[in-house]
């Protein structure tokens, strides 16, 4: 068997720690002049936002959009078997008196109790 580190490419050596270490921390495209203190305050500032934005978007994903989904696939759904059972069996209902039609369904819900 040959040597297994032979069958391996060689790679170019990379950036000595030295070069590393000398290269500026900040970005030095940034033209204002602020304080340490108002640097902090700004990432600060922005990190609870971006915290306030993950809320919001958690609060839409699994709360609101499930809600919501599920309110309106159901009245799609009880509109749609409307529509296909007035298709099927087309019949026409009148009701002559609203009180006593609201007053049956008062009483038929007080029996299923």
């Amino acid at each position: 068997m040959s040597n297994p580190s032979s069958s391996y490419a060689t790679l170019p050596p990379t950036t000595p720690p030295e070069e590393v270490d000398s290269l500026p921390s900040s970005s030095a495209g940034s033209s204002t002049s602020a304080s340490p203190s108002e640097d902090e305050e700004m990432s600060d500032a922005e990190r609870e936002w971006r915290e306030s934005l993950q809320q919001l978007e958690l609060l839409l994903t699994m709360v609101l959009v499930p809600y919501l989904g599920k309110y309106f696939g159901r009245k799609c759904a009880y509109w749609g078997w409307a529509k296909f059972m007035e298709w099927k069996y087309p019949v026409s209902i009148e009701v002559t008196s609203p009180g006593a039609f609201k007053g049956a369904g008062a009483v038929e819900a007080a029996a299923s109790l």
